[in-house]
């Protein structure tokens, strides 16, 4: 599509160099790729005087060069943006368009330029409704002797769009209904051609794809009221509660089911009962909603398990024909007044226009971050089943060629083979004296003896973005799945790459699927498994962060309102703030406090920093368990602790006798944080909280 709303995108690249003589000093532009998406609009003056205007386009661009294909000389140089102008004789021209980068790379398009002094000829426009987006009209038109073509889209602005020929003009309308469209062709003649149509502009009523699906969860981090992607969903008896008067159906989007709303007010989805949710240990209310006509989309919960209370998150301008995910923050709903969220049985949706808008939701749950953030340290290998290695031209279409159950048995010594994620970064393919070699490689198609470089030899790291969803291998040799694919295309027709980068989806904590698209639409996919696990991932050596915040007490979690350590008392506590709290991988826990930290007047100090008071100073014998369904850490020792001695599960010292055991519980955040928590007393609602980061 083209239309000649003049947007113009400046590249301006300015170096500085101050007092500075040394090349070193300067970026490296030369990885710059190339402008592309070159091109030029081009407007020939409809007044038989020849004269052609030509603006060129592209991305990453600092200028342009016209050359105007008829024997003069080239134009000057062209900022983005710029125009220039060329006064033609009547003809058929092949002008070049060149555009340069920053670095001197550049790109030359051919354009043909037609200067007729004929009127447009055999005008044919077609009109359609876009198939994806609501009210958008795209309209493209042909003509002989033509160069380009105007729209009016014939709505309350009479909105004009001009467009070269054969290119496509989109334009997106505010409401459905029906507009006169005018096309209007134009030659480098005075005379014009015109076409009109009555065009009825149609709204799409509901969504065309299914809803994102969600990320892999463990079980007790999530807890579903709807969703096809976890189990064990919440006992809804009503998602139209009686009052409700919007018409409810369940239909299914690409095989996903869905619930629709038509003519929405306030609907309530009810769970009563043993069906309640207690949602006190969650952090994170989501749904997935689309719409075409809501203005406004509220979301409230209402807990009934004493005197009613409720909230509502308010959301405006929701973006309108596209899923959009709702991640509402649990703190948002008591926040707002919501004084108790362990007995949630009522969810009610409503918006403007009430009574009048429609609306569709999927995956309806409440979730916390992980108890253990995935990790893909370990050793994995392809499962040993059917479909777990193919290819086809889309993700989970392996319809060109799947391993099935026979080719599996033939290729043991491939299936056998383990790619290995090291907690330092590390990457290895270990293939032992076997392992499938094709053709390429001079083998038969057939098991056999490894061939460099793909024979495990190779010095590789990995980088694993959970964010982007993608592992990036670097090391030449190294390979997931099989060694041929990588991403500019198969072996050999391609050289060995030093990096490989590949799409992952973690299907649970020891399944993921693997792809790389060798090409467009030619994706190798592969389904691996843990075949042992990783690290503990709280071993290791951690300290409380050095931050205002990270040490504080208060009556809630996430509530150090009686206390917290601010910045000066973080400065104050340095000697407190470089203890360390050692977890074995052998299970043994250890304090490590060195020559100082802060003694509390119940330990015979004087609330500042001192010599390490026993059995507080990191003597004890001590051992620790980690359970990860549960999330809570016991440290097993008389003198063993997390964040300050004092607090522990019965009280604090000196109240209370010294523990020779204490349970926190633990969220780990990511690979290098976690928070951790005591309530020192049953039921007592005093609640120590720290937070520690991995050394």
């Amino acid at each position: 599509m083209k239309t000649f709303k003049y947007i113009s995108i400046l590249f301006l690249f300015t170096v500085f160099v101050i007092g500075c003589t040394q090349e070193d000093d300067l970026p490296d532009i030369s990885n710059i790729s190339e402008p592309t998406d070159v091109s030029a609009l081009i407007n020939v003056m409809a007044d038989n005087s020849g004269t052609v205007t030509i603006t060129p386009l592209g991305k990453n661009v600092a200028n342009f060069k016209v050359n105007f294909g008829d024997g003069s000389e080239a134009s000057d140089f062209l900022e983005p943006g710029e125009s220039v102008q060329k006064v033609y004789q009547e003809g058929t021209y092949q002008a070049a368009i060149t555009a340069f980068g920053i670095n001197g790379k550049s790109t030359t398009v051919a354009q043909e330029i037609i200067v007729s002094f004929q009127a447009p000829q055999n005008l044919m426009v077609t009109i359609e409704n876009d198939a994806a987006v609501s009210r958008r009209v795209n309209v493209s038109a042909t003509a002989e002797f033509a160069m380009s073509y105007q729209v009016n889209f014939g709505d309350a602005d009479s909105t004009v769009v001009e467009s070269s020929i054969d290119e496509i003009a989109t334009f997106d309308y505010p409401m459905a209904g029906t507009y006169t469209i005018t096309v209007t062709a134009f030659s480098a003649a005075i005379e014009t051609v015109t076409y009109t149509e009555e065009f009825v502009v149609t709204e799409i009523s509901q969504p065309l794809s299914a809803a994102p699906n969600p990320a892999a969860r463990n079980d007790d981090d999530v807890i579903s009221l709807f969703s096809n992607a976890y189990m064990n969903d919440v006992d809804v008896s009503s998602w139209r509660s009686e009052w409700s008067t919007s018409t409810f159906t369940d239909i299914q989007i690409e095989g996903n089911d869905t619930k629709s709303y038509v003519d929405a007010d306030f609907v309530g989805v009810e769970f009563y009962d043993a069906a309640a949710v207690d949602a006190s240990n969650m952090e994170f209310f989501h749904v997935d909603v689309w719409t075409n006509n809501a203005t406004t989309f509220r979301v409230k919960l209402v807990d009934l398990g004493g005197e009613a209370t409720e909230a509502e998150i308010v959301f405006e301008n929701l973006e309108k024909d596209t899923w959009v995910s709702l991640e509402i923050p649990m703190s948002d709903f008591t926040n707002a007044g919501m004084q108790r969220i362990n007995a949630i049985q009522q969810l009610i949706f409503s918006g403007l226009p009430t009574g009048t808008f429609d609306f569709f939701i999927d995956n309806v749950y409440f979730y916390k971050s992980p108890s253990i953030p995935f990790s893909l340290v370990g050793t994995w290998q392809m499962a040993p089943e059917a479909g777990s290695l193919g290819v086809g031209p889309a993700l989970g279409d392996v319809s060109w060629f799947a391993c099935d159950d026979a080719c599996v048995t033939e290729r043991a010594c491939y299936f056998d083979d383990t790619f290995e994620f090291g907690a330092d970064g590390t990457f290895t393919n270990v293939l032992g004296a076997e392992t499938w070699i094709e053709s390429w490689q001079g083998g038969g198609d057939a098991c056999g003896t490894p061939v460099a470089p793909y024979d495990g030899s190779a010095s590789a790291t990995y980088i694993y973005d959970s964010t982007a969803g993608t592992v990036t291998l670097n090391g030449e040799g190294s390979y997931i799945g099989i060694p041929k694919a990588n991403n500019q295309g198969e072996l050999p027709d391609v050289a060995v790459p030093a990096s490989i980068s590949y799409g992952i989806e973690v299907v649970d904590v020891d399944t993921i699927k693997v792809h790389v698209e060798v090409s467009a639409g030619v994706f190798w996919q592969y389904k691996l498994v843990r075949t042992a696990a990783p690290e503990s991932p709280i071993v290791g050596t951690w300290l409380m962060a050095s931050e205002a915040g990270s040490l504080g007490v208060g009556p809630a979690l996430g509530d150090t309102s009686w206390f917290a350590c601010d910045d000066a008392c973080v400065s104050e506590r340095a000697c407190y703030f470089d203890d360390t709290f050692v977890f074995g991988a052998d299970g043994t826990f250890t304090n490590m406090l060195g020559t100082e930290t802060w003694i509390e007047a119940w330990q015979g100090g004087g609330d500042a920093c001192g010599t390490p008071v026993a059995p507080h100073d990191g003597s004890a014998s001590a051992t620790y368990v980690y359970d990860s369904t549960g999330g809570t850490i016991t440290l097993n020792g008389e003198g063993a602790y997390i964040g300050i001695p004092k607090a522990n599960n019965q009280g604090e010292l000196p109240d209370v006798p010294l523990p020779s055991t204490i349970t926190y519980a633990v969220t780990l955040i990511d690979d290098a944080t976690m928070n951790v928590s005591i309530e020192t007393g049953a039921g007592s609602g005093v609640f120590w909280q720290y937070k520690l980061v991995k050394q």
